[in-house]
């Protein structure tokens, strides 16, 4: 449980958020809950950024489609993120992926849920 965010950070790991979902549903009624979840938000903004650098052409759409809508679920649920993974999930992704409507979809939920008056990166 301690290694598989790091290998969901990488690109192409997919198979490993089935494990993930697992361990969250184990976890559903526990403390460790939040925590576990904010590891997976940051793997997830990590393993998108490692997306975009590695293919910069779209060809992988589905695959980070899914990761985008995975990512818009950890926001609503966890609403907190590290401000060098936001800084580089944002500059990277409109740097490859300005033209993608999933990407901007959820880069707008993402700048409303984040720039709330009571969330520290309003600061």
């Amino acid at each position: 449980m301690d290694q598989l965010p790091a290998a969901l950070e990488r690109a192409g790991n997919e198979e490993s958020w089935v494990v993930a979902d697992a361990i969250s549903g184990v976890l559903k009624n526990s403390e460790e809950l939040h925590s576990w979840r904010r590891h997976l938000l940051s793997a997830s903004m990590k393993g998108l950024v490692a997306m975009y650098s590695s293919s910069r052409d779209e060809g992988k759409q589905d695959v980070e489609r899914s990761m985008l809508l995975r990512l818009e679920e950890l926001l609503c649920v966890v609403a907190e993120v590290e401000p060098d993974d936001w800084c580089s999930f944002v500059k990277t992704g409109l740097k490859y992926r300005y033209r993608d409507e999933t990407f901007l979809k959820v880069l707008n939920v993402a700048i409303q849920l984040l720039y709330k008056k009571e969330s520290s990166l309003s600061q």
